[in-house]
C-alpha cells in the first residue's frame, strides 16, 4: 500500500510539474517576439527617414507626356511637350507674339484646359547646353519663389529646341502699361517700385544660390491681375553663360541701364542690378525709356546731368510724366528722386543694397543716407576729377561698347 501511494504520488507530482513549464516558455517567446518587433520598427524608421532625406534633396522633373493636370508645387515643374506648345500658340504664330528680346520671342499660349500662358522661345536652344545641364539650370530658376518674383511652370526640350513657360500677365510689362491707357496713377507706380524692390531683395539676400538679374527695366516688370509688379527673366543670363565667374565675354543688358562697371569690365554684381533698378524708378516717374529722358533737353541721354540738374534747381515737376498731370505727391516725388539718385551713383560701392533700398522706399533711413551721400559729394572738387555722371555719359555716349550691349529680353 505503501508503495502503490508513493507511486501514486509521484504520478500526481509529474503531473503537476506539467503546466508549470508552459507560462514559462510563453514569456520567453513573448519576450523574443516583442524584441523582434522593436528591432523591426526601427529599422523601418531609420530607413523612412533615410527616405525623407532623399527626397527632400533631390528635385523631380515631372515627365507628363499624358497627364495635362499635373498639379504644380513648389519646386516642381512640369515638363511639356512640343507638340502641346504649338497648339497652344498656334504654331507660335506671330499673332501670339508678346514681346521680343535677345533671349527670343515670348508667345501668348492658351493650354487645352483653357489656362493661358506666355512661351518663350529661346534662341539658339541647341546651344544651349545638354538636357541635364539645362535641367539644372531652370531647377535653379525655379527654386527662386516669391510673390514678386515670376513663376516658372515648366520647360521644354527638344534637339534642337528649350522652352520655358509662364503664367500669363494680363497688364503686360510696366513698360507697355506706361504707354497705355488708362494712365498708371502715382500710388500704382509707387507700389511698382516696392514691389520690384522686393523681388530684386529676394533674388540678392534672400535666394541661395543668389542670383544677378543684369537686365533690370520697365520691360522685364511685369503686373498681374491687380498691377502688383513681379520681376520676370532673372535668372535667365545664366542659362546663356555657363561660367563660374559672373565676367562674360560680352556685356549683357539694356542700353541706358548698363551699370558703368559692366560697361567697362564686364563685371556684374547685385549693384548691377541696384543701378537698373535706378534708372527703373526714373522710367516710373517720367514715363519715358530710359534713353528718351534729355531727348526734348538736347541731352544726348545724359539721364543723370539732367535729372541730377534738375533736382538741384528744384523743378522736379518738370521730370514728371505729363499724363499723370498734378496727380502725384510731391513728397514721395522727392523721395523717389532721390532713392534713384543713390542707386545710379558712379562707384557701386557707395550703392546701396536691395534690402536697405526697400527700407528707404519705406520712408525709413532715406535722409541720413541722402544727406551722407551729399557730404560725400561736397568733399569732392579736385580739378581731374569727373562727376559720376559725367562719366557714365562718356560711356554711354556713342561707345564701341554700346554697340556690343544686347537686350536679354523683351516686354511680354
Amino acid at each position: 500500500m505503501i508503495v502503490r501511494a508513493d507511486s501514486n504520488l509521484g504520478f500526481f507530482s509529474s503531473q503537476a510539474a506539467l503546466p508549470s513549464g508552459k507560462p514559462k516558455s510563453h514569456k520567453i517567446a513573448l519576450a523574443f517576439g516583442l524584441s523582434l518587433g522593436c528591432l523591426c520598427l526601427i529599422v523601418l524608421g531609420f530607413g523612412a527617414v533615410l527616405w525623407w532625406r532623399h527626397r527632400r534633396n533631390q528635385q523631380t522633373f515631372f515627365d507628363v507626356k499624358d497627364r495635362h493636370h499635373e498639379e504644380i508645387s513648389l519646386g516642381n515643374l512640369k515638363r511639356f511637350q512640343f507638340r502641346e506648345l504649338q497648339i497652344a500658340t498656334n504654331n507660335f504664330s506671330s499673332k501670339n507674339i508678346l514681346g521680343k528680346g535677345g533671349f527670343g520671342n515670348v508667345y501668348k499660349g492658351t493650354l487645352h484646359d483653357g489656362t493661358l500662358v506666355a512661351v518663350k522661345r529661346l534662341k539658339d536652344g541647341s546651344a544651349l547646353g545638354g538636357e541635364i545641364q539645362f535641367q539644372t539650370e531652370v531647377e535653379m530658376i525655379s527654386l527662386a519663389v516669391h510673390r514678386n518674383l515670376l513663376r516658372l511652370y515648366g520647360f521644354c526640350i527638344t534637339p534642337t529646341e528649350r522652352l520655358l513657360i509662364y503664367p500669363y500677365m494680363s497688364n503686360g510689362s510696366v513698360a507697355s502699361r506706361l504707354k497705355g491707357k488708362p494712365v498708371l496713377d502715382w500710388s500704382t507706380r509707387k507700389r511698382i517700385s516696392l514691389g520690384a524692390a522686393r523681388g530684386l531683395l529676394y533674388l540678392h539676400e534672400q535666394c541661395d544660390p543668389k542670383i544677378i538679374h543684369r537686365d533690370v527695366k520697365a520691360a522685364n516688370i511685369l503686373l498681374d491681375d491687380y498691377c502688383e509688379a513681379v520681376v520676370g527673366d532673372f535668372g535667365l543670363a545664366k542659362l546663356l553663360d555657363h561660367q563660374d565667374s559672373h565676367v562674360t565675354t560680352a556685356v549683357r543688358g539694356t542700353v541706358g541701364h548698363i551699370a558703368p562697371e559692366y560697361l567697362s569690365t564686364g563685371q556684374s554684381s547685385e549693384k548691377t542690378d541696384v543701378f537698373g533698378f535706378g534708372i527703373l524708378l526714373l522710367e516710373l516717374i517720367t514715363g519715358q525709356r530710359a534713353l528718351e529722358f534729355g531727348k526734348a533737353a538736347n541731352q544726348k541721354g545724359a539721364i543723370l546731368d539732367w535729372v541730377r540738374k534738375i533736382h538741384q534747381e528744384k523743378k522736379l515737376e518738370m521730370l514728371v510724366d505729363k499724363d499723370l498731370k498734378s496727380n502725384y505727391d510731391r513728397v514721395e516725388l522727392e523721395e523717389m528722386v532721390q532713392v534713384a539718385l543713390l542707386c545710379t551713383q558712379y562707384l557701386p560701392g557707395r550703392r546701396p543694397k536691395m534690402s536697405e533700398v526697400v527700407r528707404m522706399l519705406e520712408g525709413d533711413g532715406l535722409v541720413e543716407r541722402w544727406e551722407a551721400s551729399q557730404r560725400v559729394e561736397s568733399t569732392k572738387g579736385k580739378p581731374h576729377e569727373f562727376s559720376s555722371s559725367d562719366r557714365y555719359s562718356d560711356l554711354t555716349d556713342d561707345s564701341s561698347l554700346l554697340v556690343q550691349a544686347m537686350e536679354l529680353s523683351g516686354p511680354r
